[in-house]
C-alpha cells in the first residue's frame, strides 16, 4: 500500500504540476475570460435570476429533461460536496491561508470555464434511444471538433469519466459519510452502507427526473443552513476578519514555512493545492457541467451556459469561502490536524460556537458531520448521473442500467473499507478528465465566441429572454 501511494503521489504531481494542468486551467480561464470579454462579472446577476426566478423555460424549443433550476440543482449536488468542507480544510491545512486565494481564483475563471462547457454541453447534445439528451465533452468534442483527435478526446474524457465516477463521485463520499457518523454517532460503517445503498438506489435508479427533483429540494436547504452556520461564527470573530483575508493574500504569494504541526508549504504547494481542490469542489474545466447542462429543457445554449456559471459562483465564492474564513480566523489551520480534513472543520465550528457559550462547543461538531452526510450523498447521487452519461457514450442506453446497479453496489464498498488512497486518487481521475476537456474548450472557444455575441447582438436580448421563458 505504501508503494502504491507513493506511486500515485508521484502521478498526482506530476499531473498537476507547474508543468501540466495547473498552467493549462489557468490560461483556459483567462483565455475564455479575455474573449468572452469578463461575461462572468457582466452577467453574473441575471444568470442567477434566471436560474432562481424564472427556473425553467416551456414551448417547443424548450427540449431536455429538466428545467434550469434543476440542472442547476443537479449540478449543484455532485459538486458541493466533501471538497467544500474536507477539502478546504486540507488544502489550506497542507498549502496554508494562501490557498483559499488560488481557489478562488480556479471560481472566478472557472465561471468562464463552466459557462462554456454548459454552452457546448447543449449545443452538442442528443437524445439517447429512450429520449433522454445526453450531451457533454464527450459529444462536443467528437461532434464539435470532429475528426480523429475530436473522436480520441471525447473517447478519452468518457472512459476516465465513468471510472471517476467511483472515485471522486463515490467511494470518496461513502468513506467520508461512513467516518464521519462512526465518529460523531458511532454509526457501524456497515449499518452505514447498507443506507447509503438503499437511498441511493431509491434517486437513481429513476433516471435524471428523480434526480433533478431530489436535487432541488435538498441542495438549497442544506446550502443555506451550512452557509448559515458558518456566518454565526465569522460574525463572532468579526475584529479576526481583516487579518484574515490579510493572510490569505499574503500567503499566497509567498507560501508558510512550516510552524510546530503545520505542514506548512512553499509557494509553489500553495497554488497547487488550492488548484487541485478548487477544481475538486467546483469542477469548472473538468466537463462535467456540459453534462448536466444538456439535460435542461431549454432551446438557447448561452441561457443555460448563464444558469450554469452560477453554480462555480454558488460552490467556490459562497460555501468554500465560508468553509475556508471559518478555519483561518479560529485559528484552526495551525492548531488543528492538518491530515483530517474534516475534523479540522469541525475543530473550526466547535472553537466559534464555543465562543458564544462552552455549552454550544459540541454544536459545531455535529453541523460538519450532518452537512457533510448531506453534502457527499447529493454528490453521489449527481455522479451517477454523470457516470451513466459517460457509459451512454461509450457503449450505448443499454450500459446505463446496469452502471447504476454497479454504482449503488460500489456505495457500500466505499462505506466499509479504508480509503487511504481515496483523494490521491481522486486528483488523478479529476486531472485525466480535465486535460482533453480543457484542450477541447479551447480549441471550440470560437463556437464559445460565437454563439455568444451572436446571443447578445440584440440590444433587447434581455426583454426577449423573459418573453421566452414566460412563452
Amino acid at each position: 500500500m505504501e508503494q502504491l501511494q507513493g506511486i500515485l503521489d508521484q502521478v498526482s504531481s506530476t499531473v498537476w504540476g507547474p508543468y501540466v494542468l495547473i498552467p493549462l486551467l489557468l490560461v483556459t480561464g483567462i483565455y475564455l475570460t479575455v474573449r468572452l470579454r469578463g461575461l462572468q462579472f457582466r452577467v453574473l446577476f441575471h444568470a442567477l435570476w434566471l436560474a432562481f426566478v424564472r427556473r425553467k423555460e416551456s414551448g417547443e424549443e424548450a427540449k431536455g429533461d429538466v428545467s434550469h433550476y434543476q440542472a442547476l440543482s443537479t449540478a449543484l449536488a455532485a459538486t458541493v460536496g466533501v471538497g467544500n468542507i474536507s477539502g478546504v480544510a486540507l488544502a489550506i491545512g497542507v498549502g496554508g491561508p494562501g490557498a483559499l486565494f488560488w481557489m478562488w481564483i480556479t471560481g472566478v475563471l472557472g465561471m468562464a470555464t463552466k459557462y462554456s462547457e454548459a454552452l457546448l454541453g447543449v449545443k452538442y447534445r442528443r437524445p439517447d434511444s429512450k429520449g433522454e439528451m445526453s450531451g457533454g465533452p464527450m459529444f462536443y468534442l467528437s461532434r464539435g471538433l470532429g475528426g480523429g483527435l475530436g473522436k480520441t478526446l471525447g473517447l478519452l474524457f468518457a472512459l476516465f469519466g465513468a471510472i471517476a465516477a467511483f472515485g471522486i463521485g463515490n467511494m470518496t463520499q461513502a468513506n467520508a459519510v461512513a467516518g464521519q457518523l462512526a465518529g460523531t454517532w458511532n454509526v457501524p460503517e456497515q449499518v452505514t452502507g447498507v443506507i447509503l445503498v438503499v437511498v441511493v438506489a431509491a434517486v437513481v435508479l429513476g433516471g435524471i427526473k428523480s434526480i433533478g427533483r431530489f436535487a432541488s429540494a435538498v441542495v438549497p436547504v442544506m446550502i443555506i443552513l451550512y452557509v448559515v452556520a458558518s456566518l454565526i461564527v465569522l460574525a463572532v470573530h468579526v475584529t479576526d476578519l481583516p487579518g484574515a483575508l490579510a493572510l490569505v493574500f499574503t500567503d499566497a504569494f509567498t507560501g508558510t514555512a512550516a510552524v510546530g504541526g503545520f505542514a506548512g508549504s512553499a509557494l509553489m504547494i500553495a497554488i497547487q493545492q488550492g488548484m487541485a481542490r478548487g477544481m475538486f469542489s467546483n469542477e469548472s474545466g473538468l466537463g462535467t457541467g456540459g453534462i448536466a447542462a444538456a439535460a435542461a429543457k431549454t432551446g438557447q445554449p448561452v441561457r443555460q451556459a448563464m444558469v450554469s456559471m452560477t453554480q462555480t459562483f454558488i460552490d467556490t465564492i459562497i460555501v468554500v469561502t465560508m468553509t475556508g474564513m471559518v478555519i483561518i480566523v479560529t485559528g484552526a489551520w495551525s492548531s488543528a490536524n492538518s491530515d483530517d480534513g474534516s475534523l479540522m472543520t469541525s475543530f473550526a465550528l466547535s472553537e466559534g460556537f464555543g465562543a458564544i457559550s462552552g455549552g454550544l462547543a459540541p454544536l459545531g461538531g455535529y453541523i460538519v458531520s450532518i452537512s457533510l452526510v448531506f453534502f457527499a450523498f447529493t454528490t453521489l447521487v449527481g455522479w451517477c448521473y454523470y457516470g451513466e452519461r459517460c457509459m451512454d457514450f461509450l457503449v450505448g442506453r443499454k450500459a446505463v442500467v446496469p452502471f447504476r446497479l454497479l454504482f449503488v453496489a460500489v456505495v457500500y464498498v466505499g462505506a466499509t473499507i479504508e480509503l487511504s488512497l481515496a483523494w490521491t486518487f481522486s486528483d488523478i481521475a479529476n486531472g485525466l478528465m480535465a486535460l482533453p476537456n480543457l484542450v477541447g474548450l479551447l480549441l471550440l472557444s470560437p463556437i464559445v465566441v460565437a454563439e455568444t455575441k451572436k446571443y447578445f447582438a440584440d440590444p433587447e436580448w434581455r426583454k426577449a429572454e423573459m418573453v421566452d421563458v414566460r412563452s
